[in-house]
């Protein structure tokens, strides 16, 4: 079960977009990621080099943690927002959830919940 100190500093590594960073600090060596019902993704390094793919992909991102966050012994949830600003300006707002299981202090098990209709993107503003 994480202490709400570990949990405050993953939260606050994620809202300063330091995602790459937050899997490497606070995910097992054997953790996994699932998106909805898709297979999930094994391995921090197989974690790691997703996330470096998906940002590469973006020419920024934004994220908030939506409070309160939910903890009951080793799961948490945690309500996210993330804007997603592409290379030609476009806009996509994501709102998920993930919900998380936790061995001690570093992630072991999650799996993110969300509409897929929100990749749909947004044109850039003239």
């Amino acid at each position: 079960m994480p202490l709400l100190s570990t949990l405050e500093r993953f939260i606050t590594r994620v809202e300063h977009n330091k995602h790459v960073e937050a899997i490497e600090e606070f995910y097992t060596a054997a953790a996994s990621m699932q998106e909805n019902n898709e297979p999930p993704r094994v391995g921090r390094d197989v974690l790691v080099a997703h996330e470096q793919q998906a940002l590469a992909r973006v020419a920024s991102v934004q994220s908030w943690c939506v409070r309160p966050v939910f903890q009951h012994d080793e799961f948490v949830v945690i309500r996210w927002i993330f804007e997603f600003t592409g290379n030609d300006g476009s806009v996509r707002r994501i709102e998920e959830l993930a919900y998380q299981r936790w061995e001690g202090e570093h992630i072991a098990q999650e799996q993110f919940f969300y509409d897929p209709k929100q990749y749909a993107v947004e044109p850039p503003s003239a």
